[in-house]
């Protein structure tokens, strides 16, 4: 399905769609390294909190290898005010994912991704003015019925999916509304964020209650999260700013499915009712990336 996309896709998107099904992929197998960092020790609240500790060296080496320095002195008090916003959005959608994926809830979380390309779609309807024909409307009924079977399945109120999808839509939209490039955003979102993030480590280590520097394997997969949160989180963002809501929302049908997969493998159950949502939903993807495909080919054949 990534191929069809990419060759449907016309020549000044590659780089930003390339940027997005990377960024996709590469999230939806983080469940594996916090459930490793988990059962090496770490707790949820201690996992967030390295990783935000560990992801500003590697923004600011983003923000050095693209040359961004200025940009961070050009910045205006705006632009500062709703990376505060996004700052604080992200920090929610990671630490309910970690505590849902490190507590058994990791089919609920990828529900969440499941509703966010949704929300995505209709943000981009109602902000942006992305316009949705008849196929894509088709594409959003299919998926939609598939995430209402999930919710259904759940058998309770899905908050932690709500929080999910509703912190990481706010903090898409955010991010392509600022005219701020991605490296240089995403250095500002992790150094407002690491000072909050710094006190709760010193308070782990000197209580007692923390595993850095104390378990080598739990120390060193802690140290792993901020390059595994700050390479996609920059994809993302270069992505965003490029590409409409609506294909964004489609590609991101790519991270729950394999957030899915995961979940099913570390022993959550899956019923008939969770695998026809699956089939419902990727029917919608498919129906989505076969209407590309013919629009790219009229576009070649004109």
């Amino acid at each position: 399905m990534s191929q069809s996309l990419a060759a449907a896709a016309p020549k000044p998107d590659r780089a930003p769609l390339t940027a997005a099904l990377v960024c996709y992929v590469f999230w939806g197998m983080l469940p594996i390294l916090f459930n490793w960092a988990g059962h090496a020790g770490a707790g949820p609240f201690e996992i967030v909190a390295w990783r935000t500790i560990w992801s500003l060296p590697c923004a600011a080496g983003l923000v050095a290898l693209a040359g961004q320095g200025p940009h961070l002195l050009a910045l205006r008090p705006r632009d500062l005010a709703a990376l505060a916003l996004s700052a604080a959005l992200i920090v929610i959608n990671w630490t309910t994912y970690v505590w849902a994926v490190n507590s058994g809830h990791t089919l609920s979380a990828s529900l969440g991704y499941y509703l966010n390309p949704l929300l995505n779609m209709g943000a981009g309807a109602l902000l942006f003015r992305e316009k949705i024909d008849r196929v894509g409307m088709v594409a959003i009924a299919l998926a939609g019925v598939g995430v209402l079977l999930q919710g259904l399945a759940l058998g309770t109120f899905p908050w932690v999916s709500l929080a999910v999808a509703l912190s990481f839509g706010g903090y898409g939209i955010v991010r392509k509304k600022i005219a701020v490039e991605a490296q240089t955003g995403l250095l500002v979102e992790c150094l407002i964020l690491f000072i909050p993030a710094a006190a709760y480590a010193l308070f782990l280590a000197h209580s007692g209650q923390g595993v850095f520097g104390v378990k080598p394997m739990a120390s060193l997969l802690l140290l792993i999260c901020g390059p595994a949160t700050v390479v996609p989180l920059a994809l993302f963002a270069f992505a965003a700013r490029r590409l409409t809501l609506t294909l964004v929302g489609f590609l991101q049908f790519i991270t729950p499915t394999l957030q899915f997969v995961v979940g099913v493998e570390a022993g959550e159950t899956l019923t008939p009712l969770r695998i026809l949502s699956f089939v419902f939903i990727w029917a919608g993807v498919a129906v989505f990336a076969v209407e590309l495909w013919r629009k790219a080919r009229r576009q070649r054949q004109a």
